[in-house]
């Protein structure tokens, strides 16, 4: 077969940006590509047989496009990418906009993926959002940035980041310490998105202030949220019992975002978990919003979505010869 030749140009985008350091990204996309890719300075020449090299023009271009949005690409992008032509999606990650957080120094947070694009579009519209995936699809990362830019614009008056305390059975009364020490372990997680953020000085301002509130979920139990924006990680690990009771703390000008992974579920009997009964009785609801995420929007290293992807099937195979 004749050998087809396109060359594109790079030359009104960062070219280190867009191929990599050390042509990182150039490698990854030539693996996925049965052709050759060689760059000239401000030029990219794809080689090989038309309709491969007619595909990987596209993903290229389209990299090109969100390079041009200013975002710092990265390998996750690229495998995006790859994985978005390999479905023959439409879509393309020049599509992806908008800012959930301008967080200092380091820029905004931005979906990364359409499905955290969905997402991040229904905590905008819905006051109790649920956002259902597995780990490193920004679940929690997205939401706290959410509840920041609505402090920031004064929309609400704080910030409650909850997770249930599975291991220390709810009580945490034999832990060492006092309530913030005992509970440190639960919330380290949704502390370290917060520094991330805005930075470790400026979370602890806010959270010696009271405007951001970690605490477990059995401390839920008889308060009433106000103005508030209140994320409850983890909730896989909830009963129904406690679900119903945090769902129910919501008061005026207020909203929830209730995070989870229902494959890993710690408690001792995984059906009775309060996220999975959530969906069963409130989907149906008008104004409670359900959020599907999927390992095709983890966004941690690449190899976490194949990680995922390897359990998803050997659970698969498991359950068809049951």
């Amino acid at each position: 077969m004749k050998e087809h030749q396109e060359t594109l140009s790079i030359a009104d985008v960062d070219a280190l940006n867009l191929l990599g350091v050390s042509d990182k990204h150039v490698r990854i996309l030539e693996e996925d590509f049965e052709g050759r890719i060689t760059v000239r300075g401000d030029k990219v020449i794809l080689t090989g047989s038309r309709p491969k090299v007619e595909e990987m023009a596209s993903v290229i271009l389209d990299l090109i496009e969100l390079g041009k949005t200013g975002r710092a690409l990265s390998e996750q992008d690229i495998h995006y990418a790859l994985g978005l032509h390999r479905e023959h999606n439409e879509r393309r990650l020049s599509d992806l906009d908008g800012v959930v957080f301008h967080a200092g120094r380091k820029g905004g947070v931005k979906p990364k993926t359409f499905g955290q694009k969905k997402y991040v579009e229904a905590m905008q519209q819905h006051d109790i959002v649920f956002a259902v995936g597995p780990a490193g699809t920004g679940k929690s990362f997205l939401a706290i940035a959410h509840g920041l830019a609505l402090l920031r614009d004064h929309k609400i008056e704080r910030l409650m980041l909850v997770r249930p305390a599975v291991e220390a059975g709810e009580s945490l009364g034999f832990l060492p310490g006092d309530l913030q020490e005992k509970i440190d372990p639960y919330i380290r997680p949704l502390y370290d998105a917060m520094t991330d953020m805005v930075g470790s000085s400026k979370t602890k301002r806010l959270i010696e202030s009271g405007v951001i509130e970690t605490i477990p979920l059995a401390y839920m139990r008889g308060r009433t949220l106000n103005n508030a924006f209140v994320v409850l990680d983890e909730a896989q690990n909830t009963t129904a019992t406690q679900m119903k009771m945090f769902l129910t703390r919501l008061g005026n000008a207020s909203q929830a975002v209730i995070t989870g992974d229902i494959t890993q579920i710690d408690l001792e009997d995984s059906g009775a978990s309060g996220l999975i009964a959530a969906r069963k009785l409130l989907s149906n609801i008008d104004g409670i919003c359900f959020v599907d995420l999927d390992q095709n929007d983890v966004v941690r290293h690449h190899l976490v979505r194949k990680i995922i992807e390897a359990f998803e099937r050997e659970s698969s195979n498991k359950d068809s010869k049951h």
